[in-house]
């Protein structure tokens, strides 16, 4: 196994140097200046283990997960590392890792370059914080109110003003609602339908970036829709055969007209919201790319319909456990359980969006 990590490593640390050589102008690109801090908001795709701390079953502090982070210990990260926002912030100067708010043992330091606050199983209808008991984004950004209230005890209101409109806020949440509320699970909310409920949820998105805009955030990077149809747990509860699991056509649709119109809705949101950059990342053709050409990657993805760890059809959070057995090797995955991407999936999407975040604010 170390010798993987070690290969790991080497083409992890190729594929960065190349991809921001490859954005730089004739001009010195100094990543570390552009933002002071990275505030993260959302679901299980960037919550770094604020669901550690709060009474709910969706959890990841025990292993397998985390098997590939640094320490080799459980977090509370959905993979077997490191997530997108670690990535982003030590691709971009910040830090090497993003912590939870509600980490109890935070340090002044780590106020001061920003945190995460997204609870794993969330998402921008109550109803599907009611069925995870997670961390909706209304308590999301209560908790951002006590983080600026502690950051200007630290500095000083003004230097925290600042500190927290030059951030780089991520906002990535939605494909919970629609798992729980369209397409797996009985709710009052099917009812409305696909095109109804994307436009009931993107209400919701417009009330947030709102929100994180009154609180003070300038600079807000909103991530569209994964293609849902690809995730191994939407080929499971689609019933398909174990030897013909494949992508869900419909479901893919349905997120990227999602996306579409989540586009639109951001530009609307920015121009009434004077000083802020508002964009729409997107993280739907990353992963559609090694699902659908997993042989065009050098690292060599090789599974793309299963999860590494159990069977990777149905395991996540305490189904995936100290005693389900695991592949040999999660950068063979393009999933780690039956929802999340591995690690090295999560550097891929990471890369690329650090691609949009220069073309977009530098």
């Amino acid at each position: 196994m170390l010798i993987h990590e070690i290969i790991f490593m080497i083409i992890t640390t190729i594929q960065i140097l190349t991809r921001c050589y490859a954005n730089a102008t004739n001009e010195t690109i100094n990543n570390a200046s552009m933002f002071p801090a990275i505030l993260v908001f959302g679901d299980s795709t960037i919550d770094t283990g604020n669901n550690n701390y709060i009474s709910t079953i969706i959890r990841a502090n025990f292993p397998p997960y985390g098997c590939n982070f640094p320490g080799h210990h459980a977090t509370g990260r959905f993979s077997n590392g490191r997530l997108i926002p670690d990535f982003i912030a030590s691709l971009m100067g910040i830090k090497d890792t993003v912590p939870p708010f509600l980490d109890p043992h935070l340090s002044d330091s780590d106020i001061l370059t920003g945190v995460c606050f997204a609870s794993a199983g969330s998402g921008y209808d109550n109803y599907t914080d009611l069925a995870t008991l997670s961390l909706s984004v209304d308590k999301q950004a209560d908790m951002f109110r006590s983080y600026v209230a502690r950051l200007s005890r630290i500095v000083g209101e003004e230097k925290a003003a600042e500190i927290v409109s030059e951030a780089l806020v991520i906002v990535s949440s939605g494909t919970n609602d629609f798992d729980i509320n369209l397409y797996d699970t009985p709710s009052p909310r099917i009812k409305l339908g696909v095109e109804g409920y994307q436009d009931f949820i993107l209400s919701g998105v417009h009330n947030f970036v709102q929100e994180l805009y009154n609180i003070g955030c300038r600079k807000i990077m909103v991530l569209g829709l994964p293609p849902i149809g690809c995730l191994p747990v939407q080929m499971t509860f689609a019933r398909q055969k174990q030897n013909e699991r494949r992508c869900i056509d419909k479901q893919n649709s349905d997120s990227q007209e999602y996306n579409e119109k989540l586009k639109k809705s951001l530009t609307d949101i920015q121009s009434n919201l004077t000083g802020s950059v508002i964009f729409y990342a997107d993280i739907y053709a990353a992963i559609l790319d090694m699902a659908t050409n997993p042989q065009s990657y050098a690292t060599g993805i090789k599974e793309t319909t299963r999860g590494c760890c159990g069977t990777g059809e149905l395991e996540l959070s305490y189904l995936c456990n100290p005693l389900t057995r695991t592949c040999s090797d999660a950068n063979d995955y393009l999933f780690w359980d039956d929802i999340h991407p591995t690690q090295h999936a999560y550097l891929v999407v990471s890369l690329s969006l650090v691609d949009q975040i220069l073309h977009v604010l530098q």
